[in-house]
């Protein structure tokens, strides 16, 4: 199963003081598992090696990306000038926030559910995509 999975659950898994992240480590876990394969945008990079270096230290931010980045169950999907458009208009259509609607625009394109830990971002996506709760 291919699963689009947003920034925040990647912080989460990823600081081990975040209130979430034994929930999300343990979820994610069991799916790479099972085989399942998360998808995101290339945003996500710059994503969560801000929000990583932000809460704790520059380093320990690109270290965040490098990790991502050799994780085999992760492909990265390329924000190509199409995708950024369908973004654009969903960020419009439901109110997203910009980075939000690339999650969105990703699986609504797909056909794929998403996963964040985004309250406003969960709301407002429910009305295209599957959101999954963890």
């Amino acid at each position: 199963m291919f699963i689009v999975v947003d920034a925040s659950v990647w912080v989460a898994r990823l600081v081990s003081g975040d209130i979430f992240h034994e929930p999300v480590k343990v979820w994610m876990d069991e799916k790479l598992e099972a085989g399942d394969i998360f998808l995101s945008p290339s945003l996500l990079l710059p994503e969560v090696g801000g929000a990583i270096g932000r809460r704790t230290t520059p380093i320990l931010g690109l270290k965040a990306v490098e990790a991502i980045q050799s994780l085999p169950g992760l492909q990265l999907v390329e924000m190509e000038a199409a995708l950024v458009r369908e973004a654009a208009k969903l960020a419009a259509e439901l109110g997203l926030r910009g980075a939000d609607s690339m999650y969105v625009a990703v699986a609504a394109r797909l056909d794929l559910p998403l996963l964040t830990l985004d309250v406003d971002q969960k709301e407002k996506a429910r009305k295209r995509v599957k959101v999954i709760e963890i």
